[in-house]
């Protein structure tokens, strides 16, 4: 059960701290198509990115240290079960892609407009 909130909350980690490195440029997007009008909070976290982008990577990589690190479980736990283990490692690269789609998002946004 403890690894099970550890994974949740490095997961957790990893997309809100990805979710914060592209915050610079898709929160003046967010807002435009809402038709709010322009967001200055968008400029003023842009000099975080570096910072939340670091984050990312710490929080993603202890998770992928946690998911394929070998294992000593006593049978009846969490970990002894092999599809726990898979599913529990398909929800981390599920949420580690889409950490790195939020990350370039300021990269690839120039081609969609």
């Amino acid at each position: 059960m403890e690894t099970t909130n550890k994974s949740l909350w490095l997961n957790a980690g990893a997309v809100a701290a990805a979710i914060g490195a592209s915050l610079c440029c898709i929160l003046p997007v967010a807002v435009a198509i809402l038709g709010f009008g322009s967001a200055a909070l968008g400029a003023e976290l842009e000099p975080f990115r570096p910072y939340f982008m670091l984050l990312t990577a710490a929080f993603l990589g202890f998770a992928f240290y946690q998911a394929y690190k070998p294992r000593k479980c006593e049978p009846g736990e969490a970990c002894a079960v092999p599809e726990d283990r898979r599913r529990h490692r398909i929800v981390l690269w599920i949420v580690a892609v889409l950490a790195v789609v939020l990350m370039a998002f300021p990269y690839y946004i120039s081609l969609l407009f």
